[in-house]
């Protein structure tokens, strides 16, 4: 592939209105990267070290032809052309040619790629690093926040556990031309018989131990916002209360016999799905249409992956350690539902792996077996199919691995069988944990 025909490429095809096929450049040469590969009008993409994405790879160990990628009728195929260092599709070598899907994982030696049947939402995206690493999906979602702040109302915020919703919900603040403070409150860790309490304030002689008026998360946030995190998990008389304090400005502290006013905006986020929560009865359809004037849907890190290789380097910050392209290319082949959260934990746990037997590159082996797999037994993912001409890769770890048992046996034991403390401890959501407990027989508690 000549400099001259990728450069063309990539601007003949940015504006295009049919999909653009090709590869995102992940990582090479132990660094992350973000650059799009447009597959050429030809149909035919050589990849090798002289020459990707009109830029040279910072990767000494790919040959100068290694191999070659091809998109026909919606399917890739992929030819290795006689390299040094092997390419591999999903994790399994291929020898000669092997066809994948959209979504696949191909390395070749130090370098990751995923391929993309439509590449048009990465040729003008980019790579952000503020407090947080911004993917253009990760973007897209902070912008529809900053409208929502534009037009003065509240926020509604969906996204599962782990994927960044105070990330949002920040963004959301500081696009505000009167920031004020901001308070985050998670209520899932908020016991159901304080939560008014906490929320609204007391007055001095409200319970035994009221001595003195006491301030709750509203008035703290007064003049900003107040991000409440797991919003579903309050009460219904709390759910009534916080509603009235959103519409009129006024509530009323726990004792407290006048109201008081409160001027600020609310970001609610859930991991549930609060249109069914509404439909059941568990959450209140004024308060969730008074929420949802604006919706924010937070993708989860398995739909960001350019993500992915950046998360890892900044989990590896300060330590003594490379990141090496087999550790990148099994984080992209798992589906982590902890999302950002499980990947840098899991990432500074294989780092302390590592580091324990001596090693300077955290490799693929670093990875806990059941670091970023489904707890709940699900296939880990089914993007790529390989011809017969790769080797299959390894079937994903099942929850019933001896290390997924080991794992829960030991967040129950160290929590005394308190089972959200020990979902809290292995990064999972209580109801997972529950299911994952009564198919291994641990436990004779039922699933909530």
């Amino acid at each position: 592939m000549g400099q001259s025909t990728q450069s063309e490429s990539v601007v003949e095809t940015t504006a295009a209105s049919e999909p653009v096929p090709g590869a995102v450049l992940l990582f090479s040469g132990r660094v992350p990267q973000y650059r799009p590969v447009v597959i050429p009008r030809a149909g035919t993409l050589t990849l090798g070290r002289d020459d990707v994405a009109g830029l040279p790879l910072p990767d000494e160990k790919v040959s100068r032809q290694h191999a070659e990628l091809v998109f026909s009728n919606g399917r890739f195929t992929l030819t290795d052309l006689g390299s040094r260092n092997g390419t591999f599709l999903e994790g399994a070598r291929v020898e000669g040619a092997a066809t994948a899907k959209s979504g696949a994982v191909v390395r070749l030696a130090q370098t990751v790629l995923v391929l993309e049947a439509d590449l048009r939402p990465h040729l003008a995206g980019q790579m952000k690093h503020e407090d947080f690493i911004i993917g253009p999906t990760l973007q897209g979602a902070l912008d529809r926040a900053v409208v929502a702040r534009a037009n003065q109302g509240h926020l509604l915020v969906r996204g599962e556990s782990g994927a960044g919703k105070e990330l949002i919900a920040r963004r959301f603040h500081e696009a505000g031309a009167r920031r004020g403070p901001f308070v985050a409150v998670n209520c899932a860790a908020i016991p159901a018989s304080v939560a008014e309490r906490l929320l609204f304030g007391a007055v001095k002689g409200a319970y035994t131990e009221a001595r003195a008026d006491a301030d709750g998360y509203l008035a703290a946030a007064d003049g900003g916002v107040l991000f409440l995190d797991e919003i579903a998990e309050l009460d219904l008389q709390v759910q009534a209360k916080l509603l009235r304090a959103i519409e009129s400005g006024e509530y009323l502290p726990l004792g407290a016999a006048a109201p008081r006013t409160v001027a600020l905006s609310v970001v609610a986020a859930s991991h549930r799905d609060l249109r069914a929560a509404v439909a059941s009865n568990a959450f209140r359809a004024d308060l969730f249409y008074r929420l949802s004037q604006f919706e924010v849907t937070l993708p989860p890190l398995r739909e960001r992956r350019e993500e992915v290789p950046w998360l890892m380097r900044h989990a590896l910050s300060g330590l003594p350690l490379e990141l090496h392209a087999s550790a990148v290319e099994a984080a992209l082949l798992r589906v982590w539902p902890g999302n950002v959260r499980e990947l840098l934990s899991e990432t500074r746990k294989a780092a302390a792996a590592a580091q324990a037997e001596g090693a300077g590159v955290l490799r693929a082996e670093h990875l806990a077996p059941h670091a970023g797999r489904a707890v709940d037994g699900a296939p880990v993912a089914a993007r790529a199919a390989p011809s017969s001409g790769a080797r299959p890769a390894a079937p994903p770890v099942p929850a019933e691995h001896d290390a997924d048992r080991e794992a829960i046996v030991a967040a129950l034991s160290a929590s005394g069988n308190n089972v959200s403390a020990a979902a809290k401890a292995l990064n999972m959501h209580r109801t997972q944990l529950y299911r994952a407990i009564k198919r291994l027989g641990l436990l004779s508690q039922e699933e909530p």
